[in-house]
């Protein structure tokens, strides 16, 4: 998985002492906008909606996320909330790390906080990009 390539075998270590195998149905929400956001998933397997509800029209589809790609940014940011809806379109098997966790670790552990944290900013601002792009695309009706 590109998140983890040329991450250091000790701050690998460290990441499989929080990791666990999870699966999830297809239909099946993963998060809530505006829940808490404690933890994060590499995709292996299967695909993920993000999407965000805007008022009472149907949700805005931002991204899907796929095999080898990261679900979830939110639990290393305050406030720690999820910022889009995550619903599963095809049946997921993914790692589960405990991100309230992790953020500890980050806190004793500088170097492994640091890596951790320009990888999950990379993520971030991948998804920031694409919600703009996204926005431009909805408010320019010509574009539909």
């Amino acid at each position: 998985m590109a998140f983890l390539n040329g991450l250091r075998s000790e701050h690998l270590a460290t990441l499989a002492l929080y990791a666990m195998e999870t699966e999830f149905a297809a239909g099946q929400t993963i998060f809530w906008e505006g829940d808490i956001a404690n933890r994060f998933y590499l995709v292996d397997q299967g695909k993920v909606l993000l999407e965000l509800r805007v008022n009472q029209h149907a949700p805005v589809v931002l991204q899907t996320v796929g095999p080898g790609e990261v679900l979830g940014w939110s639990w290393l940011f305050p406030p720690y909330a999820w910022h889009s809806d995550a619903r599963v379109i095809e049946p997921v098997k993914a790692l589960f790390f405990y991100g309230t966790r992790l953020r500890e670790h980050c806190e004793e552990g500088p170097r492994f906080g640091h890596e951790l944290m320009q990888r999950v900013a990379e993520v971030a601002i991948a998804r920031l990009n694409l919600l703009q792009k996204r926005v431009v695309e909805l408010s320019n009706p010509s574009r539909h």
